[in-house]
């Protein structure tokens, strides 16, 4: 809080904590000694904390359950499923294409609402996410925010494509401080299939020998 002595006009400064909540006290100019009067009875809802506004991710986990919101009423025993977050309709076409020749069941969400109601109530072997999905960029992604929080046997088992132009196909740098598994700028989508069939197999042979220690050493 701000204090001016009405005496000598001299301001001081005095940290809101170390004044008491809903009451007058007297302070001591240190300047001319002269005796100030502080009321903080206006100020007790000034300085309270501020109610901390809620995330998408916050309101879809609070939502009450809707088995409309489920992606499948049913699915075949060992049909994979892919999620593609991605608003641009030309990148929609060629990756719902290259993952129904890889033999995904694909969905395609058109809101990181969505998106995020669909993974609530399934976990999808691959999902496909556009770092720009719903306006948003790589740190601010509410898809991306949500798979990172996921608890580590989960997240283990869905692998992350991240696309954008802002970065080379492949980097593995760039995936790791993105939370994802691959990323794919968009120039290269032409070669999406091969691209990911390769990025998957490699996946899989290095948690294939992963699983196979933890289960020697009796943590799986």
């Amino acid at each position: 809080m701000q204090i001016v002595c009405k005496n000598c006009k001299t301001k001081f400064r005095v940290p809101d904590e170390k004044l008491p909540r809903g009451q007058i006290i007297s302070l001591k100019c240190p300047k001319c000694k002269n005796k100030i009067q502080i009321d903080t009875t206006h100020r007790t809802q000034d300085i309270t904390s501020p109610v901390k506004q809620k995330t998408i991710i916050d309101q879809v986990a609070s939502d009450t359950y809707d088995a409309s919101e489920k992606p499948f009423d049913f699915l075949e025993e060992g049909v994979e499923t892919a999620l593609v977050c991605e608003h641009d309709q030309v990148l929609r076409e060629k990756i719902h294409s290259a993952l129904q020749r890889m033999g995904y069941h694909v969905t395609m969400a058109e809101s990181a609402r969505i998106a995020l109601k669909y993974m609530r109530f399934h976990v999808f072997e691959l999902v496909v996410l556009d770092e720009n999905f719903d306006g948003t960029d790589a740190r601010t992604n509410h898809v991306l925010q949500y798979l990172g929080h996921q608890a580590m046997n989960t997240r283990r088992n869905i692998f992350v494509v991240l696309l954008g132009n802002r970065f080379r196909t492949g980097d593995n740098m760039i995936a790791f401080n993105n939370s994802a598994n691959l990323v794919i700028n968009t120039k290269n989508m032409d070669d999406l299939e091969k691209i990911l069939k390769r990025a998957l197999t490699e996946h899989r042979e290095f948690y294939q020998v992963f699983k196979e220690t933890l289960k020697k050493t009796g943590r799986a």
